[in-house]
């Protein structure tokens, strides 16, 4: 009897650091699952940005010189170009007090910036009708900072072709700090 309880405890304890054993292997060995997408077929502007983020080499940003070239790339690939920045107010003359593309933010308040689900908190700017709500555009060679990340919420009359306007809080503000400068924008999300 003696001899058959010893010979169960041996495999209860046998059995017991192997179960032991295996906990402490697969705990130790986490697998750290990616999930990867295959884009090499995708030709969204989109696809092409998340690419180009982790590997600069595989995309290119496309330079243009006309305005018609921006609306012929852009929604391709990243596009740069020279422009006229101004600055506005959501107290100017005209003026409504929310942005011209939806979610038609109120800014009368000077909430002048926008939380976008991919790039964060960005700046506001009216840009051309033909470029779509929602484009990302940053904004290089400006006074207001090194690089400036805008996205196109608005819209004016006299805003066409390379010129945008970039909102601030108040008329005076635009006019002191902005101005009107010559600066490069690029267009990296074309639309939402």
């Amino acid at each position: 009897m003696k001899q058959t309880f010893l010979m169960i405890k041996s495999c209860f304890t046998y059995v017991g650091f192997v179960v032991i054993l295996i906990l402490v292997v697969a705990y130790g060995n986490k697998i750290n699952v990616v999930n990867t997408e295959d884009i090499s077929n995708v030709r969204s502007i989109q696809a092409i940005h998340l690419v180009s983020k982790y590997n600069k080499k595989i995309v290119k940003t496309k330079y243009v010189n006309d305005f018609n070239d921006v609306l012929k790339y852009a929604s391709k690939m990243p596009t740069k170009f020279e422009g006229i920045m101004t600055g506005y107010g959501p107290d100017c003359e005209g003026c409504g007090g929310k942005t011209g593309c939806p979610p038609r933010q109120d800014v009368r308040n000077g909430n002048v910036s926008f939380k976008d689900q991919e790039y964060g908190k960005v700046n506001i700017v009216a840009t051309d009708s033909r470029i779509p709500c929602g484009s990302i555009i940053k904004i290089t060679n400006s006074s207001l900072g090194k690089e400036i990340t805008a996205i196109a919420l608005d819209r004016g009359g006299v805003i066409k072709g390379t010129k945008m306007d970039f909102l601030v809080a108040t008329e005076a503000i635009a006019s002191n700090k902005v101005g009107k400068q010559s600066v490069t924008y690029e267009i990296v999300r074309w639309g939402w």
